[in-house]
């Protein structure tokens, strides 16, 4: 996604030398050369100061999301000059390597307040299948040799595997290499796993799109979340709000919250955030429910449940939730970047995956649910459509997969990050491309490879040479 900024910042600073592109020394060259610095090292407390005194302006959180997805600009051009107006392109430094155009103006104040910084996004060129398979490779190595991917890769078109690797560790001081098999945790891409099984129940009868917490959890405490429906707990719309499973009172609520049952226990009181059906608002918690609601009307426990009627018959054999405590054959530590190094995460994580999310899979693995999907293996055609397509007026989510783009480019699946862990699954059903990248690092580790490919992979039809 594209931020837009509106920010008004006292500037006056000198011109900034690039390493081959001189900022112009001009009112709006010199707001420019500050602002680039400070978006570039993403210091919030820079951000802040260089904010607060003025009232139209984008969030910090908001600015500091979209330097984290960029990576940053590198300066390549000034495409145009004027004393209060600059024009100037650039490129990510991180997500799609993108080439951006950013347009910015100054008032006519000594000195000059940076009035906006406008960016326009600019084309990236598709490439054929082996330049762009070539250039994955070539970036995925780049970044696993100046540490910032750690994980599995796998690139697939119409059944084929084209490509797939391993790079970095799975475990730091052991010396482990990550291979094809290790097991790396997946966060909320288990979302489409949850919402598979109550989908699973839905055609079979036993739940519907319209029943309620109440209809399924009967006697739930707060009356208010008790009418929220299926439909609303898988597309966000429930104003279930999240679990306290982050923040200062993590090391306590980790001891308490194992189950299912212990997070309704713990939040089963709080209201909803807003009236349901208002508004989206991505909830941890609405994804808990429908677990517990899954234990309820199936009689079994959810990592049976999913085990029985999503894994097996997909063929994933090496994807679960054990809990951490539990030792887990191949499955690669979490680390957490702190002061510059990267670090065991362990004590961030929650005692066990749930139907939020969390858990643990294979590059393979994620292949093999992506054709069982396809496949009608696990759900029928007409309602893979359904839950793959949006599902509200946003136009990004479906129930329980985000949903984005038309034609070769719609495609389906989910991401899953928190400290030591970033999965992305992406299948493109129409092009027939599925993209699946997993770190054992703090996102954007997996990010930065699908976020690379996909605005190059080609989209028409290529001969297959056998």
């Amino acid at each position: 996604m594209m931020a837009r900024w509106i920010l008004v910042l006292l500037l006056c600073a000198a011109p900034f030398a690039h390493a081959r592109t001189q900022v112009p020394d001009t009112p709006a060259g010199r707001a420019f050369s500050a602002w680039l610095q400070a978006f570039n090292q993403a210091d919030r407390a820079q951000l802040e100061t260089l904010q607060q005194a003025f009232t139209e302006v984008e969030s910090v959180d908001d600015t500091l999301g979209f330097r984290d997805f960029t990576g940053g600009f590198t300066l390549q051009a000034v495409e145009a000059s004027e004393p209060r107006r600059l024009t100037v392109r650039v490129q990510e430094r991180d997500g799609r390597m993108a080439p951006v155009r950013l347009v910015v103006s100054v008032d006519a104040g000594e000195p000059a307040k940076l009035l906006s910084v406008m960016p326009e996004s600019l084309d990236i060129p598709r490439l054929d299948t082996d330049a762009a398979i070539a250039g994955l490779v070539a970036r995925a190595e780049a970044l696993a040799a100046a540490d910032e991917f750690a994980g599995a890769y796998l690139i697939a078109r119409d059944r084929r595997v084209l490509a797939q690797a391993a790079l970095g560790l799975a475990d730091r001081t052991a010396g482990t290499a990550n291979t094809l098999d290790t097991r790396f945790r997946f966060g909320s891409a288990g979302k489409m796993f949850t919402a598979v099984a109550v989908l699973q129940l839905i055609e079979a009868g036993k739940l519907s799109l319209d029943g309620t917490v109440d209809t399924y959890l009967a006697g739930y405490p707060n009356r208010e979340i008790a009418k929220v429906t299926l439909h609303q707990l898988l597309t966000h719309t429930g104003g279930t709000g999240g679990i306290d499973i982050f923040g200062a009172e993590f090391a306590d609520n980790r001891k308490l919250l194992r189950t299912h049952a212990d997070y309704l226990e713990h939040h089963g009181t709080k209201g909803p955030a807003f009236p349901p059906g208002s508004k989206v608002d991505y909830s941890n918690y609405g994804f808990v429910l429908l677990g517990a609601i899954l234990e309820n009307v199936s009689g079994q426990d959810y990592y049976t449940l999913l085990q029985d009627k999503v894994f097996a018959p997909a063929g994933m054999t090496r994807t679960g939730a054990e809990p951490e405590s539990s030792k887990v054959e191949g499955l690669a530590v979490a680390y957490q970047r702190r002061s510059g190094t990267w670090v065991d995460a362990s004590e961030t994580l929650p005692w066990r995956g749930m139907a939020a999310g969390g858990g643990y899979t294979t590059v393979g693995d994620l292949l093999k649910f992506a054709q069982a999907l396809q496949a009608g293996k696990l759900l029928s055609p007409t309602m893979l459509r359904q839950a793959t397509s949006p599902q509200m007026e946003e136009n990004w989510y479906g129930f329980g997969f985000i949903t984005v783009g038309e034609g070769p480019l719609r495609r389906y699946g989910h991401g899953g990050d928190s400290d030591g862990m970033n999965a992305d699954f992406r299948v493109f059903p129409d092009s027939g491309w599925v993209l699946v990248s997993l770190s054992n690092l703090d996102p954007p580790a997996a990010y930065r490879l699908t976020r690379w490919f996909e605005p190059r992979m080609p989209l028409k039809p290529e001969p297959i040479v056998e």
